[in-house]
């Protein structure tokens, strides 16, 4: 009796100690349980949707009811971005795979629900090559680079995959569609210019028009709640040196995203302000629930790249604030639609790993 007594002690320390929360390198607390770091007060009951691969650019559908997002995983069969529809509260797939929308062909990005929430607009590379793009080399200069690959167009979709409609023809690239939640209007990224400008266009692809037009990388744009706004992140190259290079990486069909601020303007492109004059990467801009907040991601703490964070600050660039502090990497915040809930990509615990995965939270004022 006395030795199972003994037993039963030894085996309730040693599950105490194991279960123990974990204190990163920055002394912040994450809570095994809820995968939340101590200091992430606005989020609550965190929830690990994917559990490999690299998962991204997860958007509600207009019923908050579904997320589709772009997936790089192999274990799917996809060797490069290819885009999948879920159920938000589907938690088994890491042993199941999700719904496949895109062709399965070429490279896919910026999926968004359309009204209705029965098809989907995203950019592919399919009708160029059926293989994934070639990604950009190391350079020797060791620039890191995003590549803007001229074969994305962008398509609409419905929920069994079968593409209904191209949207654009256009040579050069054409992708970072994202939909209003008034479901009248679509933002999205063209070179059509010769540079990467925003442009909108009605639901059905009619009726473009450029928003912005100075020089520089216009992208990961979002509508307000109310319709009448948008927020994006855009590089500025400003000395004889920085044009030069922006212009010379463009003509390779790449760009440099280590120096982006976010900015907000009116949907015809009036009123353009900038929010953030942080230096470093500050991109994956979403409006807050009341309009009056964004949500971005940002490196600007760091001196070597990571780690990467969501911060939340005021339209009018005051009061900063930090949102989430894992050490390597948090991004692509979105609110749902009631704005009860946020979903985003994140490094945490991928028992280090490389893997970016999805996770949804509740969201706290």
């Amino acid at each position: 009796m006395k030795l199972s007594l003994i037993l039963i002690a030894i085996i309730t320390i040693f599950s105490s100690c194991k279960n123990q929360n974990k204190i990163d390198k920055n002394n912040n607390q994450i809570e095994r349980d809820t995968l939340r770091y101590k200091s992430e007060v606005h989020l609550k009951n965190i929830k690990q949707l994917t559990f490999g691969g690299d998962n991204a650019e997860a958007y509600w559908s207009f019923d908050d009811t579904k997320l589709v997002f772009q997936a790089k995983n192999e274990k799917w069969g996809a060797k490069c971005d290819q885009i999948y529809i879920t159920n938000y509260n589907n938690y088994n797939m890491g042993n199941e795979i999700p719904k496949r929308i895109s062709t399965g062909l070429g490279r896919t990005t910026c999926s968004y629900f359309l009204p209705g929430d029965s098809s989907i607009i995203y950019a592919s590379t399919h009708l160029i090559d059926s293989l994934c793009p070639k990604e950009p080399a190391r350079r020797e200069d060791g620039k890191y680079v995003w590549p803007i690959y001229d074969s994305f167009d962008i398509f609409i979709s419905n929920l069994d995959g079968k593409i209904t409609k191209q949207l654009t023809y256009n040579n050069g690239y054409d992708a970072e569609a994202t939909v209003s939640p008034l479901g009248d209007k679509i933002v999205f990224t063209s070179i059509r210019s010769g540079d990467l400008e925003l442009y909108t266009c009605d639901i059905d692809g009619e009726n473009v028009k450029q928003v912005t037009n100075e020089l520089g990388y216009d992208g990961g744009a979002f509508f307000s709640n109310d319709g009448k706004k948008l927020v994006f992140r855009a590089s500025r190259p400003k000395t004889p040196e920085e044009i030069s290079e922006y212009k010379e990486l463009l003509k390779e069909g790449l760009v440099k995203p280590t120096e982006m601020e976010i900015f907000v303007c009116n949907v015809d492109g009036s009123d353009l302000i900038q929010i953030t004059n942080l230096g470093n990467a500050n991109w994956a801009p979403f409006f807050h629930p009341s309009d009056e907040k964004i949500i971005f991601c940002s490196n600007h703490k760091s001196k070597r790249g990571f780690p990467f964070n969501l911060y939340m600050i005021d339209l009018n660039g005051e009061n900063l604030k930090q949102i989430t502090f894992d050490n390597q990497f948090d991004s692509f915040p979105m609110f749902s639609n009631d704005g009860k809930k946020i979903v985003f990509s994140s490094n945490r615990n991928n028992n280090g790993t490389r893997n970016t995965n999805l996770f949804i939270a509740d969201w706290v004022e």
